[in-house]
């Protein structure tokens, strides 16, 4: 018999264990481990069985415990004591506040939107680095106390988990998440649970919204399984990366649209600060942008102006660095969502996202163009990949060189609260005062730590991961129908292990490793130093090929001669990663460069200890150094993908064989590592303090979330405000065709001496523009062979004398600095205070004699 209904009975606290349930709904109890204490000893063994999830232990323990922890006098004090601690930290002042009070500009709340959230394994709305991210960023966010409210989807079926079948094929399944079992609280107000309402081509899409406390950071998350909708709607919010493209556009109207009317519910319900700065991590949310423009036409501007409003205020992070993974809507999909869509134009709508560039497709209506249109502020996720960006986009604004395209970067960091080893954590924490404090923690301590004290903890590490291993892979093996008598057998405590983790796209090349089997077994299967691999990944549901690849290495790692030495884990979930990533001695990654755009698990490895094999892509192509680990030649130049493939694994085993294995066993006289050991101790000291979270989330704060809010409260003082500025951009679009460089010339001759100044003068013609509507810019650089500036440095003209014909002459001085092929050029380009770069409009006006480049259309 089924059941036709299901409810969930939660248990009657006695008042002395209230606050028991205060400490389940908070999720700061994932990164702190004397509150995870506090909850293993309410019932040890239900605490293993239940995954360390708070709310289905206080669920599942029994009335006779919860009586007897009642009159525990130990238990009480320490609860007391969590419940002190977790009031102190909510309530405290953290490094936000020391900022904001230095810094008026601050913003007062920043809205940070996100389709995937990655907070613990305890509510799957993740699927992979994205959301690991978002996660890490809000726990972050968090501790500094930065005043950041979350927005995302609540995925009542989450992202699939994985097993392999007898064949070693993904299999997925869906459990269905119950939000009640959840550590979330349904958003009320005095009429009982609060519905989102959004208009979906058509129809009305209603939503309820949970509140995950994250923290003292709120994350909203929407819930489209109510009864106002009807079947269809109510599974929009079902599986994460789920469904076709229609059902795509329906979750990021929800997230983008429905998110911003959340955020407006929550702050009036609860008195929370509205946000005056809007983060869209990724295109996903992109339509927050929409959103608001809608608010500040309801309130009477014109589309214009609320553009300038919206855009003044918005944040565009990009995490692809390949046009694949961009969502790309047909256009005739947008127009049936957007039709008759209230105060917004259909065609200002369609014009944002077009792709009306060189190279572009008209049919297509791209979230990542519409973002970049959207948002003043826009970044990468390591600094190669802002460079990559720069070059993928820069047909938004093709009269400018690539390295002046608006996107510069941040590059992602981790979360070390949640990621780093607890006992490891213990060495590293810092004497309060200390002066190398980072966070609470002295990443220089293990120079002061015995060599043995760190191998034996490094060890345990490696039995800790060797026992998950063995578990899920005695799992596994009955899954399939294999016998398992020998997964006991599997891995040791004693040998270099090496760690590969994560999603299974092909640019990720998971087989690599498997390019010569020979080669890889007999590194395997050394008699004197072995090595083994730990791996796991999912495909997305849909990637047939992805699930290809997973086959081929189970395949490989079913080989009796081998699988003690090398295995695949399915089900790869934050749970598996917190024992991989110490576990590991080396950590690897060898995606195809530059496609990788930032890669954060190298990073939580690294904090663990472990050194880096990796090709220089992401992170690892800035802060890589040998005495962090090696680095995989990338052959990006070799004749085919094949050849580069062939090449790239080579030299992977190679470094293995010659450089790691030696090293790793190379012993003392009291049987230690030391050269191994001395690269933990350089690994934690010198990477740590780059690729914490907190360091990322400091930089957005200084790097781009005060600049935001500066522009918003300069938008709002401005005479006129943003009316007047969207006014301005209006008549210089509209007079842009009639501003000419007219005439250059220079006194000096083609060969002259370094550190001899070149005069230059320019004849423009600004026509129905004023002199202050532009800059006029002498732009210098190096000359490629068809005499294309490249590494330009642009010094501007003084403001220039009128001259005969409605001309004015701009005069200036080019300096050689150096020695080699220099050129120069006149460019003129609007100019107004407001304007966060030259690049903003797209506009830019070159002498005639040099082709200007294709338009690419509608910028703000």
């Amino acid at each position: 018999m089924r059941a036709i209904r299901r409810l969930i009975v939660r248990p009657v606290l006695p008042e002395v264990l209230k606050p028991l349930g205060d400490l389940a709904r908070n999720l700061r109890w994932c990164w702190h481990p004397e509150t995870q204490d506090l909850f293993r000893s309410v019932d040890p063994q239900l605490w293993e069985r239940t995954g360390g999830d708070p709310v289905r232990l206080l669920a599942d323990v029994s009335v006779e415990r919860l009586q007897a922890l009642s009159i525990d006098k130990r238990f009480i004090k320490n609860l007391r004591q969590a419940q002190a601690d977790l009031a102190d930290y909510l309530a405290g002042d953290h490094w936000y506040q020391s900022y904001a009070a230095e810094n008026p500009a601050a913003p007062v709340s920043i809205g940070y939107f996100s389709p995937e959230f990655g907070i613990t394994e305890v509510l799957p709305q993740y699927s992979g680095g994205l959301g690991i991210l978002a996660g890490d960023h809000l726990k972050a966010a968090s501790d500094l106390g930065v005043p950041i409210i979350g927005v995302g989807l609540l995925y009542r079926q989450g992202y699939f988990r994985q097993s392999l079948n007898a064949a070693g094929w993904q299999q997925e399944r869906y459990p269905l998440l119950d939000p009640n079992s959840l550590p979330l609280t349904l958003l009320h107000d005095e009429s009982g649970p609060v519905r989102i309402e959004v208009p979906l081509a058509g129809r009305t899409l209603f939503a309820q919204v949970w509140v995950a406390q994250v923290g003292r950071i709120p994350l909203l998350m929407l819930d489209s399984d109510v009864e106002q909708n009807a079947g269809y709607e109510r599974e929009v919010t079902d599986r994460l990366y789920g469904g076709g493209t229609d059902h795509r556009l329906e979750q990021e109207v929800l997230l983008g649209m429905g998110g911003v009317r959340a955020i407006r519910a929550y702050c009036r319900i609860t008195g929370a600060a509205s946000p005056t700065v809007f983060h869209t991590n990724e295109g996903h949310a992109g339509f927050l942008g929409l959103e608001r423009i809608r608010e500040y036409t309801q309130a009477g501007d014109d589309f214009d102006t609320a553009l300038e409003r919206s855009r003044a205020g918005t944040i565009f992070t990009t995490h692809t660095p390949v046009p694949a993974g961009i969502d790309r809507f047909p256009r005739e999909l947008i127009v049936h969502q957007f039709t008759g869509f209230e105060d917004l134009p259909l065609d200002r709508v369609l014009e944002l996202g077009a792709e009306n560039y060189e190279g572009g497709d008209p049919s297509k209506f791209n979230m990542a163009v519409m973002c970049f249109r959207l948002a003043q502020r826009a970044n990468g996720v390591s600094r190669l990949h802002g460079s990559v960006s720069r070059e993928m986009f820069q047909g938004l604004w093709p009269s400018f060189d690539t390295s002046e395209v608006p996107v510069t970067s941040i590059t992602n960091g981790v979360h070390h609260l949640t990621w780093v080893h607890r006992e490891l954590l213990e060495l590293l924490e810092a004497p309060t005062g200390s002066p190398s404090e980072s966070d609470g923690y002295d990443w220089n301590a293990l120079a002061e730590v015995d060599s043995n004290t760190i191998w034996v903890l490094k060890r345990r590490m490696r039995e800790d991961l060797i026992a998950m291993t063995r578990a899920r892979l005695a799992a596994s093996s009955a899954n399939r129908g294999m016998s398992a008598d020998w997964v006991s057998k599997t891995l040791s405590p004693d040998v270099v292990t090496f760690g590969f983790a994560r999603r299974v796209p092909s640019y990720k090349r998971l087989t690599l490793m498997l390019r010569d089997p020979v080669r890889l077994k007999a590194l395997l299967t050394d008699e004197q130093r072995p090595i083994q691999i730990v791996i796991a990944g999912k495909a997305h549901p849909a990637d047939e090929g992805g699930k290809a690849l997973i086959q081929e290495m189970a395949h490989f790692a079913d080989d009796p001669a081998v699988r003690e030495r090398i295995v695949f884990l399915p089900d790869y979930d934050m749970a598996m990663a917190r024992r991989l990533y110490p576990g590991c001695d080396v950590w690897m990654n060898n995606p195809l460069r530059p496609y990788e755009a930032c890669g954060t698990s190298g990073m939580k490895a690294a904090l663990n200890g472990a050194a880096n094999l990796s090709i220089r892509d992401g992170w690892w192509d800035e802060w890589f150094d040998p005495a962090y680990g090696w680095e995989i030649p990338s052959a990006e130049g070799a004749d085919g993908g094949d050849r580069r493939d062939d090449l790239e694994a080579k030299a992977l085993y190679d470094i293995i064989e010659n450089e790691i294995v030696p090293r790793f066993y190379d012993l003392d006289h009291h049987g230690l590592p030391e050269r191994w050991i001395q690269m933990i101790r350089n690994t934690i000291a010198g990477l740590a303090p780059k690729v914490v979270a907190s360091r990322m989330v400091r930089d957005y704060v200084t790097n781009l979330y005060v600049h935001a809010s500066a522009s918003s409260l300069a938008l709002d003082s401005w005479t006129g405000g943003a009316g007047a500025l969207a006014d301005w951009k209006r008549r210089v679009r509209d007079a842009w065709s009639t501003v000419a460089v007219e005439h250059v010339e220079s006194l000096g001759g083609e060969q002259v001496e370094v550190g001899t100044k070149i005069h230059v003068s320019a004849l423009v013609q600004l026509g129905k523009l004023t002199p202050d509507d532009v800059q006029v810019q002498l732009v210098t650089g190096r000359v490629s062979g068809d005499d294309r500036l490249y590494e330009p440095r642009v010094s501007l003209f003084p403001m220039g004398v009128d001259v005969d014909g409605g001309l004015r002459r701009y005069e200036g001085w080019v300096e050689a600095k150096r020695a080699g092929a220099i050129g120069y050029t006149v460019r003129v380009v609007p100019y107004h205070p407001l304007l966060a770069s030259q690049a903003e409009m797209s506009l830019a006006t070159l002498p005639a004699s040099i082709p200007a480049p294709p338009s690419a259309g509608y910028v703000p």
